[in-house]
């Protein structure tokens, strides 16, 4: 898990924009691949990540333990993928690999692209609450204690659902 600047989320919370900008810097990223590794599309990760920056800007200031901050942000960013995934069960969207490769031209792949384009394809068979787990435990390095929290279920639930998730991923993989 990332360091966390205490100091930036108490001036934050105070109201401090420029502080609350280098938190967005800080977390963005790894909000962007969890959202994006979730959900399996580019422009509905960017979606619900400026959605989680706005309500956590407009709530940092009810944030009781500053510390907590990172587990804070990645929970709201959880409920808001929950919402788009429930929106694409309902059949309004699509998962789209392509916008996840994000290739500009049909030029060689390699051998680094090809790997990528095979995980990619064997998380699109966990799923949702499987790819999340393993994007928060495995990309993001959260602890499953964290990622319990952040979920807001069991530790046990978590650790399981993260080894099964990751071996049926190895399985996937190794066909």
């Amino acid at each position: 898990m990332k360091n966390i600047d205490l100091e930036l989320v108490a001036k934050a919370k105070k109201g401090d924009e420029g502080s609350f900008s280098a938190l967005y810097e800080q977390f963005a990223p790894g909000l962007y691949r969890t959202a994006l590794y979730t959900l399996g599309n580019s422009h509905d990760a960017e979606d619900v990540v400026s959605e989680t920056f706005l309500e956590a800007f407009h709530g940092i200031r009810k944030l009781r333990d500053n510390a907590a901050f990172p587990t804070w942000l990645f929970k709201i960013l959880s409920v808001r993928c929950k919402r788009k995934i429930r929106d694409y069960v309902r059949g309004r969207n699509e998962l789209d690999i392509d916008s996840l490769l994000e290739l500009d031209d049909g030029s060689d792949l390699g051998q680094e692209a090809s790997r990528r384009t095979d995980l990619l394809r064997a998380m699109e068979q966990l799923s949702a609450a499987e790819r999340q787990i393993v994007v928060l435990a495995a990309v993001e390095g959260y602890t499953t204690k964290e990622v319990a929290q952040i979920l807001g279920c069991p530790h046990g639930t978590v650790s399981s659902k993260l080894f099964r998730s990751l071996k049926k991923l190895r399985a996937i993989l190794e066909k």
